[in-house]
């Protein structure tokens, strides 16, 4: 059956489950039909937080294990899905799976990034045509295989009036600038941390998965020297095209800072957490060729109000809102994406944006599974 109607699987780096989207690629923006958000179970959770990290003792074995468990998650999230929205799998075209990100390394003297979730196992029990392995052929391409979604923003965002900023907070955060210019370059990259530090240093101290809506930093007191040290990772002085993960930003990197200023109060380095997403995210926002462009916030750092007003503090004369403003739900911009770029695989049309990735060139991105 022809169909406008994909399913997009996205699990990023906070971990926090599947988010699973039906979305009407049809129109312009796509339309998000349905969504559901399947946690994931704690054990597998677990065991993907420390597959992130490299370590010894059957690690292989481990992998294969989580590639399997992992899809069977995502297929429950698809039927869970499909059983919400009222519709078979015969009226859907496919499904986009991000799949979860193990290890990203495109500095590495062989560039590399790992995606789990076995493409197979999700098409035999779901009986949908798969699309996954989106990052590699544009690191193949010499690319960093990320960020993906900026050519979706560029698709469903760009204004002929306005230049416009989308910015996605998740584990990570990246941005995508789209100059209003027609012929002008289209950009995007990750900036840094998005919550995964402000997420982990919560869950360490206050036994919660994150710090709603800022609450706790808003205690404390940022810490300028600590602050000042952070920024002073290469990363953020980097110019683009450039992309990171947990293999760089997590607890053990923060820990390594945090010995050269012994007895601080938790809530004043969460404060200085936050501060630290909100000022890389500003700071790339500055350095961009545009003059004071419109921002778009989306992602789950768009819900932490604390986050969102720093931002804006530091952005004077910019426009910050939601995405939600013009038509893109801030909780499932991803997802959306996914099923956008399934769309585009079996159309054989590119799915990368090279302005963003550092790719040679366009280039048709994913595998394919069928049914």
């Amino acid at each position: 059956m022809s169909s406008s109607l994909y399913i997009g699987l996205m699990s990023g780096t906070s971990l926090d489950g599947i988010d699973a989207a039906l979305v009407d690629v049809g129109p312009n923006p796509p339309e998000l039909l349905a969504h559901i958000h399947q946690p994931l179970p704690p054990a597998l959770k677990q065991s993907l937080l420390e597959l992130t990290q490299p370590s010894g003792d059957g690690e292989i074995d481990r992998l294969g294990a989580a590639d399997v468990e992992f899809s069977r998650v995502q297929a429950h999230a698809v039927k869970n899905l499909l059983e919400k929205s009222g519709l078979r799998a015969d009226h859907v075209a496919a499904i986009g799976s991000h799949g979860q990100t193990i290890r990203h390394r495109p500095d590495a003297p062989a560039p590399f990034t790992l995606q789990i979730g076995d493409p197979n196992t999700l098409a035999e029990q779901t009986t949908l045509t798969v699309v996954c392995d989106f990052r590699r052929r544009d690191m193949a391409a010499g690319g960093q295989g990320a960020p993906l979604v900026p050519a979706f923003h560029a698709h469903c965002c760009r204004s002929e009036q306005f230049d416009r900023v989308i910015v996605n907070i998740g584990g990570m955060a990246n941005l995508t600038a789209l100059p209003r210019h027609p012929g002008a370059e289209l950009l995007g990259f990750d900036t840094g941390p998005g919550n995964v530090l402000m997420d982990a240093w919560a869950q360490r101290h206050l036994n919660q998965p994150y710090d709603r809506d800022g609450q706790w930093a808003c205690q404390g007191e940022a810490i300028p020297a600590l602050l000042e040290t952070l920024l002073e990772d290469p990363f953020f002085a980097q110019p683009p095209p450039k992309s990171t993960g947990r293999e760089r930003f997590h607890l053990g990197w923060l820990e390594r800072h945090l010995a050269g200023f012994p007895e601080l109060d938790p809530v004043h380095v969460q404060a200085t957490l936050l501060q630290l997403t909100a000022c890389s995210i500003s700071q790339a926002i500055r350095e961009l060729p545009l003059q004071c462009p419109d921002i778009y916030l989306c992602g789950g750092g768009a819900h932490n109000r604390a986050l969102v007003k720093q931002i804006a503090q530091q952005l004077p004369g910019c426009q910050v809102e939601l995405t939600s403003a013009l038509g893109l739900d801030v909780d499932w911009m991803e997802a959306m994406a996914f099923a956008w770029l399934a769309m585009r695989r079996l159309e054989e049309k590119p799915g990368n944006l090279p302005g963003a990735t550092g790719a040679r060139g366009e280039r048709i991105l994913g595998g394919v599974y069928c049914a």
